[in-house]
């Protein structure tokens, strides 16, 4: 099982305007390749900009603290943000976690089409997302 970085997710009150600052401030582009497909009726409907340094995709996503409840679970992802890795086996990083006494909240594709999803919390709080491409 390897992970990789694939993104960081910010949570905003301002999709647009957190865009605006990523492109003109840092000089990010907008993203318009492998860009998941939002499930916008299974409990997640914000708005989100896809932007990119060219290797690392950043998600600004539109803060939704109410995610978690219309899904059923414990962690929000776009509650605060997050930071993603991508494996090429998530049932065996999910065994890695149950080994590790590490509980995590198991969204499958309630957020993204093609992609199986989990969150859970590093040892401060930081939300951490490990999701693997599905067919």
């Amino acid at each position: 099982m390897k992970l990789k970085l694939h993104h960081i997710n910010l949570a905003t009150e301002n999709v647009e305007r957190l865009d605006t600052f990523y492109r003109e401030v840092l000089g990010l582009k907008e993203e318009s390749e492998g860009l998941p497909v939002l499930e916008k009726k299974k409990g997640y409907a914000g708005d989100v900009a896809f932007v990119s340094d060219g290797a690392i995709q950043m998600h600004l996503a539109e803060r939704d603290v109410m995610a978690g409840f219309r899904t059923g679970q414990i962690v929000n992802p776009v509650e605060r943000g997050h930071i993603a890795y991508r494996t090429d086996d998530l049932d065996a990083f999910k065994a890695h976690l149950e080994e590790q006494g590490v509980p995590y909240s198991d969204w499958a594709n309630a957020a993204v089409a093609g992609w199986r999803q989990i969150f859970f919390y590093d040892p401060d709080g930081n939300v951490i997302e490990v999701h693997e491409v599905s067919e």
